[in-house]
């Protein structure tokens, strides 16, 4: 019979997730890892220059496995072998992996922006210097979250795979997570804010950032900011909810975790199409716009 012991440990590991999740979309998007890294990428051949970060060549499944792989071995070491606590091993494994996280984005930043020099883009140095911190900071919560929550499901639940391997498969997954439900609410209309509503964005602007932020030239540092507010959270949400609920089946049986979420996407639909219906309502419809229009906001 599943006690209260068990029904707080999935609760604590379903809030570990869910701030591994949010910490982990806004490292991204302070290094323009993901969403809009083809604008990113695209930029200096379209002749826009720009001061974002870009390590978009580190995709973010890969990298977050293998941050947790790293962060959750030597954490493991610290503790197998050095006979050291939890909390005092997963602070030297987060911070070993901090070191290599600011290596791994500045060999990706530098390389990516040093391909484009045949376009004339130059490599702003004070870019790399002002992003490494917030990158480490973000990315070392989200790392001490995953291995944090590794390690509940190792020792409390005792899982039959090692902390190491546990962190590296839950890396992987807020990686893909990451990848794929932040990517949605990057905020776009920040970057095309410029063209008019409902337009879309012509193909010919594709590659195009809109430079301007509210105190000088926007970096990636203005997109993790309007990306906290969304974004963020709902990235945290999604992996918060998958850790949850597949715990929950682990406890409860999956038809219990499979009703649970079933519910728990219907709210969300009902909640999402009750926002649309206030947005339309308020903002009024899509404009039809036309080409002439279009070309010349280009």
């Amino acid at each position: 019979m599943v006690g209260l012991t068990e029904i707080g440990l999935t609760a604590a590991m379903g809030a570990l997730a869910t701030i591994a999740g949010a910490f982990e979309d806004a490292e991204s998007d302070v290094g323009s890892q993901s969403n809009p890294n083809s604008q990113v990428q695209l930029a200096p051949q379209m002749m826009n220059f720009h001061r974002y970060f870009n390590k978009a060549i580190s995709g973010e499944p890969v990298s977050y496995m293998m941050y947790g792989a790293v962060a959750g071995t030597v954490t493991w070491v610290m503790m197998t072998k050095f006979g050291l606590p939890f909390l005092a091993a997963a602070a030297i494994g987060v911070g070993v992996n901090a070191l290599i996280h600011m290596a791994f984005s500045t060999t990706a930043h530098l390389g990516r922006i040093a391909s484009a020099a045949e376009f004339g883009h130059p490599i702003y140095l004070d870019v790399v210097l002002s992003h490494l911190g917030p990158i480490a900071g973000f990315g070392g919560i989200a790392t001490f979250a995953i291995i944090s929550l590794a390690y509940l499901q190792w020792s409390a639940l005792k899982h039959p795979f090692p902390l190491p391997l546990l962190a590296a498969l839950w890396g992987v997954t807020v990686g893909a997570i990451g990848s794929s439900t932040g990517d949605v609410h990057y905020g776009a209309e920040r970057l095309y804010q410029h063209y008019p509503f409902g337009g879309g964005v012509p193909v010919a602007a594709h590659g195009n950032i809109t430079r301007k932020a509210e105190t000088g030239i926007r970096n990636s540092m203005d997109s993790v900011y309007f990306c906290a507010k969304f974004g963020c959270p709902l990235t945290g949400l999604c992996f918060g909810l998958v850790v949850f609920f597949s715990t929950w089946a682990g406890l409860f049986g999956q038809w219990g975790a499979v009703i649970a979420m079933l519910l728990v996407t219907l709210g969300c639909l009902i909640v999402s199409n009750r926002i649309e219906k206030w947005a339309r309502e308020n903002y009024g419809t899509y404009e039809d716009v036309e080409l002439d229009e279009i070309c010349d906001a280009v």
